[in-house]
């Protein structure tokens, strides 16, 4: 008698999830793979915040998942409620069970309500965060559209871990970019909870040569963490004083997806300790966690991360299943942040596994020139485009 082939389940469907799935069954074709995804369609963060800058169309970020199941993935198009782990089995919001023999959770970031005053579920439809594509990234577009010239747009940052550390910077350029086209009085502040961020130097330079005078940055030590938001009047207060927005785009703390907790992956950070080497839970056997919900040691949280880790994780859970060692991986990094629309800058970085985390291998990784021509900053704009449409036709086809 035949026997049933081993029954891989994934939760989350975003670059995470659809790109573990799509490896899973390359590596392969027996394996029974099922993707639990309530949307119908994926929104891409990448590139939204050249969609805030009137500068792409909403629809460029969707994705379908027609893709994997002509590859024979079953798309479960419900929420995954909890995980009887001991049983291996996900239980759909409407009671169903899906059994599996390992299971791989992509749950992507949960806001944090909770950890900044003033700031709660209601106030994110006067303040949009932005952080999650879709509808908040219309919104914040429609109030630049609307707001007056000589506005003043505050952005406020929070502290490391969250969500593609070079974006709310890429996402300051970009509105620069669009209030230098319609409403050049107006200017954008930074208010960020570290003091440096990613590829600094390089945004720094940009600003100075596109955008000077528009663009301010405030470092925690300078008064730059938030400390409390009031939303009717679009106030955000700091230790050392209180700015009043025309538009203000707050970025919240964040925490792995809400079914990590449930499923006891997450630990007090709010995030999903992992073996760097399988991405299997430190804390629950049988489940492997990827992408943003992961605690990823040196490497940031990005879809390029996401891709990479959820092909890593697919081939450790092929070895797994036939009864072999998975081989220690090296895993690579690439970000690409547009300042304008021929205005590229990018940071690459390789990681492999050391002392229980993921760590950057040393010499192996590196930034574009900080004195680079302008045809390279457009080069590396058109490389990035390049990248998004690689990417995502690798995870949704």
């Amino acid at each position: 008698m035949a026997q049933a082939a081993p029954r891989v389940v994934v939760v989350g469907g975003g670059f995470a999830g659809a790109s573990a799935a799509r490896a899973l069954k390359r590596e392969d074709p027996r394996l029974a793979v099922a993707l639990i995804e309530p949307n119908a369609h994926y929104t891409a963060c990448p590139l939204s915040n050249a969609v805030i800058a009137g500068l792409r169309d909403m629809k460029a970020q969707h994705f379908g998942y027609a893709g994997l199941e002509r590859e024979g993935i079953v798309h479960v198009p419900q929420a995954a409620a909890r995980v009887e782990a001991e049983r291996r089995e996900v239980i759909l919001a409407d009671g169903t069970p899906i059994g599996y023999d390992r299971l791989i959770v992509a749950p992507g970031i949960e806001l944090r309500f909770d950890a900044l005053p003033g700031y709660d579920a209601a106030a994110v439809e006067l303040l949009p965060h932005a952080w999650k594509a879709g509808e908040q990234t219309l919104l914040l577009r429609r109030q630049l559209e609307a707001m007056e010239d000589g506005g003043l747009v505050v952005i406020s940052v929070p502290a490391n871990p969250f969500r593609c550390p070079p974006g709310p910077y890429e996402r300051a350029s970009l509105i620069a970019n669009y209030l230098q086209r319609h409403k050049p009085r107006s200017k954008v502040l930074i208010l960020d909870r570290k003091d440096a961020f990613s590829k600094q130097r390089l945004f720094e330079a940009g600003w100075t040569a596109l955008y000077p005078g528009m663009i301010e940055w405030v470092g925690e030590s300078s008064g730059g963490g938030v400390t409390e938001v009031d939303a009717a009047t679009r106030t955000l207060r700091t230790e050392f004083g209180e700015h009043r927005a025309a538009v203000a785009n707050v970025i919240p703390p964040q925490r792995a997806g809400a079914i990590a907790a449930v499923a006891g992956i997450a630990d007090a950070t709010g995030w999903c300790p992992v073996d760097p080497v399988t991405f299997e839970s430190r804390l629950v056997p049988n489940i492997h966690v990827i992408g943003d919900a992961a605690i990823g040691g040196a490497m940031p949280k990005s879809a390029f991360t996401a891709n990479a880790q959820a092909k890593v994780c697919a081939g450790a859970v092929v070895a797994l299943l036939r009864g072999e060692k998975p081989g220690e991986p090296k895993l690579i990094n690439t970000c690409y942040s547009l300042l304008a629309p021929d205005y590229g800058i990018s940071i690459a970085g390789v990681y492999s596994p050391r002392d229980d985390l993921l760590a950057e291998v040393e010499g192996a990784g590196g930034t574009s020139p900080l004195d680079a021509p302008p045809a390279v900053r457009a080069e590396e704009a058109v490389y990035g485009e390049a990248w998004f449409d690689t990417i995502t036709a690798e995870a949704f086809g």
